[in-house]
């Protein structure tokens, strides 16, 4: 009865006999978009490749790999050529291929560009407004899946390296289509916590699993928070729009962890160094006061003092010589100044200097007299042209002489054509005015 049974190895091993063998998966030309994708150290590259409604695991080995004329990255689009074959480890089919086009961009990755350039135009990924991480945070937020390896990965993180910091877990959806409204909810209400910093990230996945990092409405939640933000998406060759607009990207959840606290042994590394330093320089600081003390004690001055007090006392002497001599100087001077003056012909004079001044004062009388008298005849030869002048312009002198003014309207006639029949005129005799009218 046994005999009937086979191993899973043997099982594997047929199926792959089948998939080799048969004319229809040998070449297989094959059109898709790339998810997933992976880039092996060795060069290998390993990927997915998928249209609306399926997907194939698939692998291009480096000799093949090296032959491309594109880079791969998630959501182009391709053509591919190779084989269906099955991995005889684990029994799942994949298409090893041989050769890669690019046959366009998907839609998720022209999404993603657009959005990326359409938020960096409006300044959200500025770095002159990042915020800086604190170097001792308190209080640490994480929004990511309640349960998973990311989660795991961070809190074992921190409590191996900071195990003071207090962690708050605000749990949320990663993807699917309610995931990003999640996230933002969460990011609302983990203002409410007086975070020092905030984690925000999922582990790796497709790029549609990790599409929720990708939306608008999460990118500007980060944006508007106060609290620095470190995103922490996928693995070290994901990157989303969260990234680009958070505080700091790090490549996986472990390494957002390291990011957010310092190692405790480094931490107390750097304060035994600081011990070490203080000790010195305060060693430092008491051995150059003791050696200035010791220069001190052993000083010419303290040794002598009284030899200060003798140097001082002979220069306090010269000084007073000298101020002495000074002042009788000084004395001496004046005098000599007041002798000069009391022996001064002035002094002894004193009415010639009146008799001067009263000359000079007589001559300047003289002098001013004779001015004035000439301005003032100057002056009444003016004034007699002038009233000449305005007595011959002097329309009453005319008068008197036998003429008349004639007025129309206190208007002055000097023509008769200037009048008219009717005019009532005014005239204006040497004793007196009469009124008339024009016929």
């Amino acid at each position: 009865m046994e005999d009937n049974y086979i191993t899973v190895t043997q099982l594997n091993r047929y199926l792959k006999y089948k998939f080799d063998n048969d004319a229809n998966l040998i070449r297989v030309a094959l059109k898709g978009e790339i998810s997933n994708f992976k880039a092996h150290s060795r060069g290998h590259l390993y990927f997915t490749i998928k249209d609306e409604n399926s997907r194939i695991s698939a692998i291009m080995f480096a000799s093949a790999a090296s032959k491309l004329k594109f880079e791969p990255v998630d959501g182009t689009k391709v053509l591919i050529i190779g084989k269906v074959s099955v991995y005889e480890a684990n029994g799942g089919y994949q298409i090893y291929v041989n050769d890669m086009i690019e046959d366009g961009v998907g839609n998720l990755y022209i999404e993603f560009e657009k959005l990326k350039k359409k938020l960096e135009q409006e300044g959200l990924f500025d770095q002159s407004k990042k915020k800086p991480i604190p170097k001792i945070p308190k209080r640490i937020g994480i929004i990511t899946a309640p349960t998973g390896a990311a989660i795991r990965d961070i809190l074992s993180t921190i409590k191996r390296r900071w195990p003071i910091a207090e962690t708050l877990l605000f749990p949320s959806l990663v993807q699917g289509e309610n995931a990003a409204s999640d996230i933002v909810k969460n990011i609302e209400l983990s203002k409410n916590y007086d975070l020092d910093v905030l984690i925000v990230g999922r582990g790796g996945g497709s790029i549609e699993d990790l599409w929720p990092f990708n939306e608008e409405i999460v990118a500007r939640a980060i944006y508007s928070l106060d609290t620095p933000v470190i995103s922490a998406v996928g693995h070290e060759v994901d990157f989303t729009i969260s990234d680009f607009v958070a505080d700091l990207r790090a490549p996986t959840p472990t390494g957002a962890a390291e990011m957010a606290v310092p190692d405790m042994k480094d931490f107390f590394n750097y304060l035994n160094q600081i011990y070490i330093r203080l000790n010195k320089s305060t060693k430092n600081i008491i051995e150059t006061k003791r050696n200035g003390l010791f220069k001190l004690v052993d000083s010419y001055v303290l040794k002598n003092p009284m030899n200060i007090y003798e140097i001082k006392e002979q220069k306090f002497d010269n000084l007073l010589e000298r101020l002495e001599t000074n002042i009788k100087n000084i004395i001496n001077i004046n005098k000599d100044r007041l002798n000069s003056l009391k022996s001064s012909y002035i002094l002894n004079n004193p009415d010639i200097i009146y008799k001067n001044k009263k000359q000079d004062y007589l001559l300047l009388k003289d002098k001013l007299e004779l001015n004035m008298n000439n301005i003032l005849n100057n002056n009444m030869n003016k004034y007699n042209v002038l009233l000449n002048k305005l007595e011959t312009l002097n329309p009453v002198s005319t008068i008197k002489r036998g003429y008349t003014i004639i007025r129309n309207d206190n208007r002055v006639i000097s023509d008769s054509k200037s009048l008219k029949s009717g005019d009532k005129l005014e005239i204006e005799f040497r004793d007196g005015k009469i009124n008339t009218k024009v016929l």
